[in-house]
């Protein structure tokens, strides 16, 4: 079980609905975002990404309990946001060095909890690239800058959230069928590692334990594993933390993304809610870039705030309550 102090639990409060379920929206997205507009055949401008990003948390945080911005050009956004959206903010620097092994993390040089703290948040959130299969050596510096960071959100008595995205060092494609065999191990295997409370990680933010395209009954084509050995992944990740957890939506369609959550419902998945980011926004880019912001506040008015009360709806039906998972201490 999770000891929470009462600045923590007030805060995850804020960040969730009245019954302690997370339907956070992400848009701290900066390089991925970029490469967006790029590929719409338009360079991006930062004043485009602030337009966006403000855009989107004005139109959708009335729909959802908080939203996670950077705070290189989300600070708009968080000051345009709905009053009773909880806000985080990111807290690393945006992609990796490829010109480096291990896709070792990074912050922003510009800022520390504390500053953040003082835009706001009322939580820390940083996303760590983890390979559990890699050399010792680089991940014994992620454990040691977890551990700082974790000390730092813990002396200003924020909730910290940590984003783990899984990956292979000797095979970078995510998306093969040898990777979906060998996801649940990578997935569950670093969320045991980052449970231990040295870390002080208040929730986790983690991918789901399969690739869907290739489970059985999801799939198309090729399948690497039965629906019922998938379900027993979702299961063991339950089991691998005592940690509130939440998914990410990891750029899937928002159909499969909700197809995704009553599989892990329907499998004994104990997760409290999500970070959804693409899933819900992308398809606003191209009226933004096409047509200008009238068009993209039409499209998130209509198309992006369906995609968030229909995720809201599913979340209802499959996510569990934090609550259960923590203890308020003095």
């Amino acid at each position: 079980m999770l000891k929470l102090t009462k600045n923590k639990k007030a805060a995850m409060d804020h960040l969730s609905n009245k019954d302690g379920v997370i339907s956070a929206l992400a848009i701290d997205q900066r390089g991925a975002l970029k490469k967006m507009i790029k590929a719409l055949g338009k360079e991006p401008t930062d004043q485009q990404i602030e337009e966006f990003k403000k855009l989107v948390s004005e139109v959708l945080t009335p729909y959802a309990s908080s939203i996670l911005l950077d705070p290189e050009y989300g600070l708009p956004a968080a000051n345009a946001r709905d009053s009773e959206a909880g806000l985080l903010l990111a807290y690393e620097k945006t992609g990796y060095d490829a010109s480096t092994p291990g896709r070792l993390p990074d912050l922003l040089a510009d800022w520390s909890v504390l500053r953040l703290k003082e835009q706001g948040a009322n939580a820390i959130k940083f996303l760590l690239y983890y390979d559990v299969d890699e050399d010792e050596e680089i991940n014994h510096q992620k454990h040691v800058f977890i551990e700082r960071l974790g000390s730092e959100c813990a002396a200003e008595d924020l909730p910290f959230y940590l984003e783990l995205v899984s990956y292979d060092a000797i095979d970078n494609d995510a998306n093969s069928l040898a990777y979906a065999k060998v996801k649940p191990h990578k997935v569950i295997e670093m969320m045991k590692e980052f449970d231990k409370p040295r870390y002080k990680v208040d929730v986790l933010k983690v991918e789901v334990p399969v690739n869907m395209h290739y489970v059985e009954g999801f799939a198309e084509e090729e399948i690497a594993y039965s629906a019922s050995e998938a379900a027993a992944f979702f299961r063991d990740q339950s089991e691998a933390t005592r940690l509130p957890f939440i998914f990410l939506s990891a750029g899937v369609s928002t159909d499969m993304f909700q197809k995704t959550l009553l599989f892990a419902h329907e499998a004994g998945s104990t997760f409290n809610g999500v970070l959804c980011g693409r899933a819900t926004w992308k398809d606003g880019v191209k009226p933004l870039v096409e047509s200008g912001e009238a068009n993209a506040r039409e499209w998130l008015q209509t198309e992006g705030r369906n995609n968030i009360e229909s995720l809201n709806k599913v979340l209802s039906e499959t996510a569990t309550s934090w609550y259960q998972k923590i203890e308020v201490i003095e």
